[in-house]
């Protein structure tokens, strides 16, 4: 089948790699009708994420028709089903995954012990992304290999398209979740890092739990533009002050609740201290970029909530943690538990609350993939988010 794979930093690849088959009773193998690129497929794209190796199958926004299932798994799924698989692998059964924290399961993440020395202890598998977190192929190809297949997937129902439900796999869920991390309860200020996908999601999410105001922050204008569509107040911050326009637009106050949608890769021209880190990485004297964050917090109101839905993978430097725990900050953050939100949005799909398809910009054969990674990478061509279709 072909696939698109890792070879190392800005190199992707569409090549021919071997078919999966059924490695155990509870799998099935998905033959994969639409995918897409996820932002935090980027930090791969850029050779930031560790314990990835030449040739791995990456990918983790997948749906598709399922074509074999295993003994263990035929009770939840049958041959012709079509389903949208969670970027996150859960066995359903350990004492995480029964408390609906699905991106802790203590069973799927086969490179735990590596994961402990770098996290001191591990996460979920995911699917294509590293051997830090399972190594498992992921879905940036014809057919996928889903372990746990009765635990993950879920059915669509007829007449509602791929391009609807597939981003219930992981940005619609995700940023979802970080609007529900800030605790709205009605007429709430949320302010939103990033206009990307995630960050797109979040402010929808933010409006559809009862924010009053949502205010997104970002330079790219194909973003922004989005964003005011879904009625945001928007921030270029290379225009004006971020901090200043926030406290402007809350009479002193701060955001009730502050979305970090962005994550380890920052813009490095943002500031001056988004400057320093792009120099601490290169010269490897630190390992992410958290300008946003730093931001965050200072913007939230006191005894606010940061709510952090944006990748990181290592240590932070001069986080203001004076200004949190002096001001009551809480702080949340989460790799998604997809399952535990998967029957809920799906039904706001299916109410018409939402049409996840408004992110789509560009839809493509796989083959044109890795040089859509650029594109998406480069922000050019109005790219916000890529369908591929294998």
């Amino acid at each position: 089948m072909k696939a698109l794979t890792w070879h190392g930093k800005g190199d992707m690849r569409c090549e021919s790699v071997p078919d999966p088959k059924i490695e155990d009773a509870r799998d099935a193998i998905i033959k994969v009708t639409s995918c897409a690129i996820c932002g935090s497929d980027l930090h791969i794209y850029d050779g930031v994420i560790p314990s990835m190796q030449h040739g791995d199958v990456i990918g983790h926004e997948t749906m598709g028709e399922v074509v074999d299932v295993g003994s263990g798994a035929s009770s939840k799924l049958k041959v012709g089903d079509r389903v949208v698989i969670p970027f996150v692998i859960a066995c359903g059964e350990c004492f995480f995954c029964q408390r609906g924290y699905f991106s802790g399961c203590e069973r799927s993440n086969p490179d735990r012990e590596k994961a402990a020395k770098l996290w001191g202890n591990a996460p979920a598998g995911l699917f294509g992304y590293s051997h830090l977190l399972g190594g498992y192929a992921g879905g940036q190809a014809e057919y996928i290999r889903v372990p746990y297949a009765d635990v993950g997937p879920i059915k669509i129902p007829d007449g509602m398209t791929d391009e609807q439900a597939l981003f219930l796999s992981d940005i619609f869920p995700t940023g979802y979740m970080g609007a529900e991390m800030c605790n709205i309860k009605g007429g709430e200020t949320i302010a939103v890092w990033g206009c990307g996908p995630v960050g797109q999601f979040s402010i929808r999410s933010a409006f559809m739990l009862g924010a009053e105001r949502v205010i997104a922050i970002d330079t790219v204008p194909e973003r922004l533009a989005m964003a005011r569509a879904a009625g945001a107040i928007t921030i270029d911050f290379k225009e004006e002050d971020v901090y200043d326009r926030i406290m402007a637009l809350t009479n002193g106050r701060g955001a009730d609740g502050c979305i970090d949608a962005v994550g380890s890769e920052a813009d490095a021209t943002a500031s001056v201290d988004s400057v320093i880190d792009r120099i601490k990485v290169a010269t490897f004297m630190g390992t992410d970029r958290p300008h946003v964050l730093r931001q965050a917090i200072h913007c939230c109101r006191n005894f606010g909530v940061v709510a952090v839905i944006g990748v990181y993978g290592g240590f932070l430097d001069k986080i203001p943690f004076g200004s949190a725990i002096n001001r009551g900050i809480t702080m949340k953050m989460a790799q998604t538990p997809v399952q535990f939100y998967l029957e809920k949005l799906l039904g706001r799909i299916e109410n018409g609350e939402i049409d996840p398809s408004f992110v789509i910009t560009h839809t493509a054969p796989l083959a044109d993939g890795p040089e859509l990674y650029k594109t998406f990478r480069d922000k050019k061509d109005g790219c916000i988010k890529v369908v591929l279709k294998p």
